[in-house]
């Protein structure tokens, strides 16, 4: 199959990524043109760079052996879901030596309806079987291939042969598999060259194991990387980076993938965690080893490992900011909600960017073995900042609302009294944040506890409670 004749989509002269080779005025015409293909084979490194937004970039190095001239460079092995208006070729050991004239990217991918309506009107072959252990062969004009094939033998019409349908060859229009195409003028020898491209297709988030002591007070962090490969290709032996962060993408119309089946799960002893750095305004982090991600596997590596962080069980009863400007019918039997906050800081043995994802909490019952206590998302946060999880509703911890008393003392001027009595069925004292949500201007007038303004419209009582006890707050807010 001659490369030059294939049907091309003309790339966009603009190329991103990378700096782009010279562009060569074309060879005269009628000058000779090698063909060449440069198969997966001629690969000596391959480095993927994933973001959590559905795409990674895709660096390839090969080393390809090309004749003097003009050179029609056949790019096999690529992504199917490349984005080729983001390719870039440069050479890496002579980059004043080989020029582009034309960059194509071939997707008319064979099959066997593709095959069969390049035939429509041509003639072909039925092999038809006569016993056991004959066969015969009936040369067929094919003429339509609308909802079913149409056969002219002999001059009848047939309608869906039985006969196994042989072709001659293979149309020229059609290739095995997405290809990158390169007219190019190679005024060196042999070069090492790096195509590097945008793919869809590719995708990663975090997940974090986090085990807690019965006390309560200590845990273990395990976080994985969860990469997912629906990009068309395989990638051996690739450096695999990740990006975490917000990057602004022009939003297209969403292509439908087929879900992968393979996974492939890390190693049960936790291997060395992943290395990050600041890239730009987002968090670049590095597998410190090379691995192979396979088209259509998920794949789990390690992205850190931390002990003993010290962490914080919140109990928090929140109100609502309709409370205080009418009369209230009493609120009985609300469940206070449970919270558990860490410190992202190397004195509490984390302090690395955490991208964002899914924290599970795992907590050990009376026999040591670890059940699971909840879970929450957290967005990207940086180091040095507090992680909060939400983990539902406190089971033994009770509250009740009552409105004591309301009054409207002159146009837009409220003043209501509650008395909130929290009950504490667990065998250990806590102390449970009743926050009240506020708006305008607002005056706590009496209080049965001190309370805290947390910002303009919050007034935070930390009510302490103790062992299979209740705690009673009241006051009073204008």
């Amino acid at each position: 199959m001659k490369v030059t004749q294939l049907r091309s989509l003309t790339l966009a002269a603009t190329l991103l990524l990378a700096a782009p080779l010279t562009w060569a005025q074309p060879a005269e015409e009628g000058s000779p043109v090698s063909d060449m293909e440069s198969t997966i084979a001629d690969q000596r490194d391959v480095a993927v760079t994933v973001y959590n937004n559905d795409r990674a970039l895709v660096r390839d190095q090969r080393e390809i052996d090309m004749s003097a001239g003009e050179v029609a460079l056949q790019f096999s092995d690529v992504a199917e879901q490349i984005r080729p208006e983001t390719v870039s070729l440069r050479s890496l050991n002579d980059p004043g030596r080989l020029f582009i004239l034309e960059q194509n990217y071939e997707y008319d991918l064979m099959s066997p309806q593709k095959l069969m309506e390049k035939y429509v009107g041509k003639e072909v072959r039925l092999i038809n079987k006569h016993d056991d252990y004959d066969f015969y062969e009936q040369p067929a004009r094919l003429l339509s291939m609308n909802n079913g094939p149409v056969y002219e033998i002999d001059g009848d019409i047939y309608l869906d042969h039985p006969g196994t349908v042989v072709l001659p060859e293979i149309p020229e229009e059609l290739i095995a598999r997405p290809s990158l195409i390169w007219l190019l003028d190679n005024q060196g020898g042999a070069h090492e060259v790096e195509v590097t491209y945008l793919t869809g297709g590719m995708s990663w988030k975090a997940d974090y194991v986090l085990s807690l002591n019965r006390e309560e007070t200590l845990m273990d962090v395990t976080g994985w990387v969860t990469l997912n490969n629906q990009s068309g290709v395989t990638y051996q032996n690739a450096e695999l980076k990740l990006v975490a962060g917000d990057i602004n993408i022009v939003r297209e119309r969403p292509q439908m993938r087929a879900m992968g089946r393979d996974i492939a799960m890390a190693e049960a002893a936790p291997p060395p965690s992943m290395e990050q750095e600041a890239f730009a305004d987002f968090h670049l982090y590095t597998l410190p080893r090379r691995t192979t991600i396979r088209q259509n596997q998920t794949k789990q590596v390690n992205l850190l490992n931390a002990a003993q962080v010290a962490v914080e069980k919140v109990y928090e009863y929140h109100g609502s900011r309709h409370f205080f400007f009418q009369r209230m019918p009493d609120i009985p039997s609300e469940r206070a909600s449970v919270f558990l906050t860490f410190e992202n800081r190397e004195e509490n043995q984390m302090g690395m960017p955490l991208p964002g994802g899914i924290m599970r909490v795992y907590q050990e019952d009376r026999s040591g073995a670890l059940q699971f206590a909840g879970e929450d998302r957290i967005q990207h946060t940086p180091r040095n900042e507090e992680v909060r999880l939400r983990l539902g509703n406190a089971f033994d911890v009770v509250v009740e609302r009552k409105q004591t008393e309301y009054d409207i003392i002159a146009q837009n001027v409220h003043e209501s009294s509650f008395e909130i009595v929290v009950r504490n069925h667990k065998d250990t004292d806590i102390t449970v944040d009743v926050i009240e949500q506020m708006t305008n201007d607002w005056q706590i007038r009496n209080s049965s506890h001190e309370y805290e303004q947390r910002d303009a419209f919050t007034a935070v009582f930390p009510i302490a409670v103790p062992a299979d006890g209740e705690a009673t707050l009241t006051y009073t807010v204008r």
